[in-house]
This record gives C-alpha cells, structure tokens and sequence, in this order.
C-alpha cells in the first residue's frame, strides 16, 4: 500500500476525446491484435456462457497478450510473477460451468493482484523486496479468498512501488529490486505513478481483465489515474486488509482498479464482508453490499450536489480547460454544483499523517512478519534494514531507506506522539474535514483532479510530483473514486469522486453517470516518448 451510457452526439466538442497537446512520436512496435481488448467483465462473461470461449481460452489468451506486450515488444514489465496454476483453475472453473453453471460475474474471469496481497500457491508474496524472496504465506489473504469464491482466476502478481513507496524519501514510483522498473504504457519513459504502478498499468494495456490494487494514501488512485483507468478506494475496513503487508492500519485498504466503474462495482461487491482476523470490517456489518451495480444510473449525475473542492485545481498546460468542461458538463447532466466547497483543514494536518504512517508501519508490519512462521525469510523491520544494507548493489542502486530507518525507532502505538498524531487526522480530516464542508452544502460527494498528467521516470532525482486530492480521503478512512477526464499531449488523467464513509453507492452512481456522460477513457498506444 502506497503511503505516499451517454452517445458520441451527446458530448461536447471540450469532452469528446478530451485531449490537449499534440503527439509527435509514434510506436515503433508492431503489437499482435487482441480481440478482447478494452472488453468489459460482462462482456467476457457473455462470450464464456455462449460457448465462444472459456475460461481456459480466456486465460491462455491474456497470457500471450502479457507475453506480447509485458514481455517483450514494449515491455511494460507490469506482472511481476505469473501463476503456474492459472491454466488448471481456469479448466476446473470450466467443467464447474458446464457441470452447475457460473458461480456470478466473476467465474472463470482473469485478474492480476498485487504483489503485497498474500496467495498460499506457488506464487510468492514480497512487496517487491528481494528480502522476502521464497516467502508463501499459510493461508490466502481475504482478498485472494474472496475472488476464489467468486470464481475469478487469478492469473499472477504484479509489480509495485517496492514496500509500497514507504522506504525512502526519494524513491522512484514503479521500481522494486524483485520486479524492477515498470512502466507507463501510454509513454514508456513516463511514470506510471505508485504503489500499484503494475496493477495499473496491466489493467490499462489490457493484461487482464481487472486487478486489486491497495492504498494507504494515493497508491489506488494515482496510478489510476495517470495510466487511464477507475480505480476505487474504498472506505477502509470495507474489504479485509487480513494477509496483505501492511503499511498503516489506521488507513490501508484494497480495491479495484479496472477499465470501467461498472466492473469496479462488480468487483467491490465480491471483495467485501467481515473478517475476524480484522476487526475494522466489524462496522462494515449491514453497511457492505454484495452488489454494487444496482446503484449504476446512467442519469446519476441528475439532482446530485457535488461540491467543487477548489484549492485542488491548479493551472497545469491543457488541463484546466478539460476540467471546467467536466464541471460544466455535470451541471448539464442535472447535477447542482456547489463551487467552491474546500475542505476547512485543508493544508494544516503538518507532519502527523506520516507520524502515524511511521509508527503504524513498524508495530504492522514486525506483526506481519511474525505471521509467517518460522519459515520466514526475515522477521522483523530490523533485520529487513540489515537485509538492505548487506544487498546495497541490488536493493538500492538508486535510493536509500531513510524511512525505514525512521520507522524503525519509533515505539509502540501506546506513545502520545502516536496518540496525538491520530487523533489530529482523525479530527481535521473527519470532523472538521470532509464531514464538515458536506454538511455545511448538504452534499452527496466533493470532486477534485486525481492527478497528473504522468511526469518522466527519473530514477536518479526519485519521484515528481503530479498532484493530485488523495490524502483527505485517505487519511479519513473514506471512500474515493478516479474516473478518466481528459488527456494531455497523449497522458491521461482522471477526476476524484470522495464523500462520507461507506458512500460507495452514491461515489460509484455519480462516477457512471459521469462516466457515460463523457468517455473519456482512451486505450495507450505504448509510445517511447511524448511530446
């Protein structure tokens, strides 16, 4: 987890492709033709029940697609493990079909999930760290559970800011000593942003059909939005965070991340429910739903008041134009929009975000480790640091571990400093936040840009920044959803749906009406560079 149907006619001319700039360069690769790309969940399902494929031609399809184009030819380098298993699954799954019928949406779909999302297979589980090479975990982490009851086959891990972008202040989004550098799809010397930089990028350059990413604060909707997809983070304590490395519990959350809100939805409702082995899905009981696609409205945008959190627009070249559209494009779909409507904390949480981070990380993940039993390849914070330090060539050629370092001299989550620092974000991010501007406009959801576009890999000077309103959400514990605006000189970027906890139905019918209303989404072309 990182810490750091309308038609064509209907749109206007400032939406339509909504794109800024213009392209220079052209892809130097010849990529194989792909019949299911950009297909949608229901979309690959229907060709499953009617017999034109299963889910084992399905899964040996998007296995040559990675082959193709993760592999080689671009080489994107977004799947960092593949499941040798997945073929077998997939003809399980298949006479399962034949035999009983599909088990809902997800039978026989291929999805990828991050590699800090535990899987007891032969697949390993390492947050990107050559630290945890050989690491299997003893059981699935609730998510891996969950899209194995639905019937999804979980075709392999993907690359991801290593430890989720919490082990230095400099680090490069993308790059982990296991999986190495992946990236942007729709320009290769572009970031595609992190943690969940691989699951992303393979959603984006259709490997798959969807994946999980997770987030702590940005990891979901940052690379979502500058690799063009929806990613959905959902409020925290919604989906498990059971067998996933963790970074901070007070924040930390899986979800999806895919090329339509619709399938976002399908793929929420099979992830949720309680789990005892985490307590924060207790208050979720009678909250979570199954199904979240009843709650898609191509006209869900009408009688909404959305508030317009300001201070997050700033001037970037070409975007401003697309984004004012946007806004004026949802008051034409019915919407009421409230402008502006910042959040009151804005700007004065300080450093207690990353306090809390800091603790949270350590007392988490030391019990992670402990979790894996006495056959795991390190086992604490500690030894992890010594592991870095004894591998320096091939675990930080580029960057240090400064915030390993400073996490691992906090005490435990009994200190004041810890204390205090949480109870300060719960406040300024809850009560005098979010909470505070939706009740004063009696709103159903606040938007703001996500982020981007996707500046250069720059692996000497470490990350750019590109914006982006993650951090009120995150910090809250609240839901938020990115959805595809516009692009720039080729480069995509999204605009954030955010609101109260547990509003995931209301974020996700405002995201589809929008969604519908605008289609902006725009498959990459895998060019070398931009400009």
């Amino acid at each position: 987890m990182a810490a750091w149907a309308g038609t064509s006619a209907l749109i206007p001319s400032a939406l339509a492709g909504s794109s800024a700039g213009s392209l220079t360069i052209s892809s130097p690769f010849r990529l194989k033709r792909f019949e299911w790309e950009e297909s949608t969940i229901s979309e690959l399902q229907a060709a499953m029940n009617s017999g034109r494929e299963t889910a084992a031609s399905l899964v040996g399809k998007y296995l040559r697609r990675i082959e193709d184009i993760d592999r080689r030819g671009p080489a994107v380098n977004s799947v960092i493990e593949l499941n040798p298993d997945a073929g077998a699954i997939a003809r399980t799954l298949d006479k399962e079909r034949k035999a009983r019928g599909p088990r809902g949406p997800l039978h026989g779909i291929p999805v990828l999930i991050k590699d800090n999302i535990d899987t007891h297979d032969r697949m390993m589980t390492t947050a990107g760290s050559l630290a945890l090479l050989g690491s299997i975990p003893s059981r699935d982490s609730f998510v891996a559970e969950k899209l194995r009851e639905a019937g999804a086959v979980i075709l392999g891990k993907t690359n991801l800011s290593e430890w989720a972008n919490f082990r230095s202040n400099r680090s490069t989004s993308g790059w982990s000593g296991r999986g190495g550098l992946t990236k942007n799809p729709y320009a290769l010397d572009r970031n595609p942003s992190g943690s969940s930089s691989g699951s992303a990028a393979a959603v984006s350059a259709n490997l798959c059909s969807a994946a999980i990413g997770t987030e702590t604060d940005g990891s979901i909707i940052s690379p979502s939005t500058l690799c063009g997809i929806v990613g959905l983070k959902p409020t925290v304590g919604l989906i498990s965070r059971a067998g996933i490395i963790p970074i901070a519990h007070s924040q930390d959350t899986a979800g999806p991340m895919t090329r339509t809100v619709t399938d976002a939805a399908i793929l929420l409702g099979a992830l949720t429910g309680v789990d005892p082995r985490d307590p924060a899905t207790d208050p979720s009981r009678g909250r979570a739903h199954r199904d979240y696609t009843p709650f898609l409205d191509p006209n869900g945008l009408r009688g909404a008041r959305i508030g317009v959190a300001r201070r997050f627009f700033s001037a970037r070249v070409g975007t401003e134009k697309i984004l004012e559209a946007a806004i004026e494009e949802m008051k034409r779909r019915g919407a009421v929009i409230v402008d502006p409507a910042d959040l009151p904390s804005q700007g004065k949480f300080g450093d207690s975000e990353f306090e809390v981070l800091l603790y949270e990380f350590k007392a988490g993940l030391n019990a992670y480790l402990a979790g894996l039993g006495p056959k795991a390849p390190v086992r604490s914070l500690k030894e992890i640091i010594e592991f870095n330090e004894q591998n320096q060539e091939k675990e930080m050629p580029y960057f240090g571990q400064e915030t390993f370092l400073r996490a691992q001299e906090k005490g435990p989550l009994t200190e004041k400093a810890y204390l205090d620092a949480l109870e300060k974000c719960r406040r300024l991010s809850r009560d005098e936040g979010i909470d505070a501007v939706m009740n004063e406009h009696k709103l159903d959801a606040l938007i703001a840009p996500s982020g981007g576009p996707a500046g250069k890999t720059d692996l000497i000077y470490g990350n750019r920044s590109v914006g982006g309103s993650s951090s009120p959400a995150a910090v809250a514990g609240y839901p938020s959803i990115t959805v595809p605006v516009g692009q720039v000189f080729g480069l995509p970027f999204g605009l954030s749906f955010f609101g109260r906890a547990y509003s995931e139905p209301t974020l996700l019918r405002l995201a589809f009406g929008f969604e519908q209303a605008t289609k902006a989404r725009k498959p990459p072309k895998f060019l070398p560079t931009v400009g």
